[in-house]
């Protein structure tokens, strides 16, 4: 059985290589991919700003279904890259955090997309 597996596994890496006959993948495209996007839930932040001005921390939060820790370090990465820009203020006593997309987030996830795209594209040519 182990032998059967061995040379499953030989075959379908060698057919990988190759691609399919007029199959045109840029090599590259590993290369332009935007690893720091991709991830679940910095890839909904960026999108949910990109349709909205600005959300609140606590609007994230809910819309996202996550913790307040795993948020506070997503959007930090993002905030980091430049992606997303992050403005404090209070209301009141209590404090507020505004999550707005930058030009250039919103060029990334753009650039992201467009990727995405040609993946499924050139998997479904296959």
């Amino acid at each position: 059985m182990a032998a059967k597996t061995g040379a499953f596994r030989a075959a379908r890496e060698e057919k990988s290589r190759r691609g399919a006959p007029g199959a045109r993948v840029p090599e590259t495209a590993a290369a332009n991919f935007d690893r720091l996007i991709h991830e679940r839930t910095r890839l909904a932040i960026v999108s949910a700003l990109a349709v909205n001005p600005s959300l609140a921390f606590n609007e994230l939060k809910q819309l996202l279904r996550v913790t307040d820790g795993n948020l506070s370090v997503h959007a930090r990465k993002l905030e980091d890259a430049g992606y997303i820009g992050c403005a404090k203020s209070f209301s009141g006593r209590v404090p507020k955090t505004e999550y707005r997309l930058t030009p250039l987030g919103r060029r990334a996830l753009e650039k992201y997309l467009d990727h995405m795209e040609a993946l499924i594209h050139a998997t479904r040519e296959r």
